[in-house]
């Protein structure tokens, strides 16, 4: 593809963008949308398109096409695998959805709503509560990712135990193929038993069949009232203990339930300003749950109280060993401080390399076990951390000592060999992006990797929705 074309050749682009819809790649109003939240990757752009409606990204699909170029979906921006960033080569239109942000409606009798790719989730999250619904995808870039990049990643977060992954949250899109053509299935539908559901070949997918411009979404009744806990438990296996126990006592309330380990909560109260340790005696694991309730009426017990009775059995079985209920808001808010600061916290320590697995849930303490087994014994000079949602399986794993990035390609293939043998997946909701492709060829089977590439092919046979991104043509 070419790296650049002559500037009259975009004038009837910018002028179907209309004012504020097109910068030139080459201007430094462009270099944000080139390079990618982490500073891992830079790219170049002949130019980014900021459409305002579907026809702008129409506009825009059709001249990539007759021009032969590229096109770079891009949301938020918040990725951590390189996924909405274009490569050094350039021959790209960076296709920026900001500004289609609308909330076009909201049908709370129906649980629904529909939004544009490029409402912030924090504003539709907002919106749900407008109107007395809950929309329960949560994560830490809520403030400044969208919708079209939560989709397009399959976003997880803190509520995937009670609600799933981005996914199941998804009733209908709005796509725009790679031809400029339209398809509406902005279906509210719960239930549509006609044919293949065309919507999950998008969801996942990264901008590489087309590009989601809005989404049908499910909505739920409004939590009523939240406990918060912190839990101090001596192992994994007891954690998992606790998890079961609390499910089955609240009658399936636990809303999120994180896994912390000693090491990381060390290192943020002594990395970050105003964290503290909430409880004076050390544990070797500790769990962040939390327990929910939608009921209007106040008849039966409070969360809270639920709560804390499903611990006293948790207690009794030795698989609990302190624990602090939240009594405010702020305590609450200071429990979340240690998970949420420990990205910032970690990125302090020094030279690091992370990932992001996920396991069966029953495999989840063999695997840890058997992680810092294997990691120590290939690098042991280097520090290790492990932390996630545990309810879900997904384990962020972190490395860090002063030569690791010299270690990366040894330490990939050491963990993600264990993840397969765990029956595992080496990417639990950041994606493939550019980082990881070649992971995603090796370990997924062949026939599976043969579907995706027939699909690919089918759908963008020029191979330019997110050239170079996520499966390999």
């Amino acid at each position: 593809m070419p790296d650049g074309i002559a500037p009259q050749s975009t004038a009837g682009l910018i002028e179907a963008l209309g004012p504020g819809g097109w910068i030139d790649g080459a201007s430094d109003d462009a270099a944000p949308f080139l390079t990618d939240w982490s500073g891992q990757y830079t790219g170049k752009a002949v130019g980014v398109a900021r459409p305002k409606d579907v026809a702008g990204v129409q506009a825009v699909m059709r001249y990539a096409k007759a021009a032969g170029l590229g096109v770079v979906p891009q949301g938020g921006h918040t990725g951590l695998v390189g996924g909405g960033t274009p490569f050094a080569n350039g021959g790209v239109i960076v296709l920026s959805l900001k500004r289609m942000n609308r909330v076009r409606s909201v049908d709370p009798a129906n649980y629904t709503m529909i939004v544009e790719a490029g409402l912030i989730l924090v504003e539709a999250q907002q919106a749900a509560a407008e109107h007395n619904r809950f929309f329960p995808l949560s994560l830490g870039a809520e403030g400044s990712c969208t919708i079209g990049g939560n989709l397009s990643t399959n976003a997880g977060g803190v509520n995937v135990l009670r609600y799933g992954n981005a996914r199941d949250m998804v009733l209908g899109l709005e796509v725009v193929l790679p031809d400029g053509e339209v398809w509406n299935g902005l279906r509210t539908l719960r239930k549509d038993n006609t044919g293949y559901h065309l919507k999950h070949m998008f969801l996942g997918a990264e901008g590489t069949l087309g590009v989601i411009t809005a989404a049908a979404l499910k909505l739920f009744p409004r939590p009523t009232a939240t406990a918060a806990a912190w839990i101090a438990t001596p192992s994994i296996p007891d954690a998992l203990q606790v998890l079961d126990i609390v499910r089955a006592e609240t009658g399936d309330a636990v809303e999120t339930s994180e896994l912390i380990t000693r090491a990381l909560v060390d290192t943020v109260v002594a990395k970050m300003e105003g964290v503290r340790d909430p409880l004076p005696d050390p544990s070797p694991f500790y769990i962040l749950m939390e327990v929910s309730t939608t009921r209007r009426s106040q008849g039966g017990e409070a969360p809270a109280d639920l709560l804390e009775a499903a611990l006293g059995v948790a207690f009794e079985a030795g698989h609990a060993t302190n624990a602090l209920i939240a009594q405010s808001d702020q305590q609450r808010a200071d429990f979340w401080k240690i998970r949420e600061q420990a990205p910032e916290a970690l990125q302090r320590i020094g030279p690091r390399i992370s990932w992001d697995v996920t396991l069966p849930i029953s495999s989840l303490a063999d695997f840890y076990a058997a992680a810092e087994t294997r990691m120590a014994a290939v690098a042991p000079h280097v520090a290790f951390y492990g932390f996630g949602h545990m309810g879900d399986g997904n384990l962020h794993y972190l490395a860090a000592a002063p030569d690791i990035k010299q270690l990366r390609e040894l330490l990939d293939r050491t963990l993600y060999d264990l993840v397969a043998e765990f029956d595992g997946s080496f990417s639990a909701e950041h994606g493939i992006g550019q980082k990881r492709t070649d992971e995603l060829a090796r370990y997924k089977s062949p026939v599976e990797y043969k579907m995706m590439q027939a699909l690919k092919n089918t759908l963008d046979p020029d191979g330019r929705m997110n050239p170079g991104k996520v499966v390999q043509a």
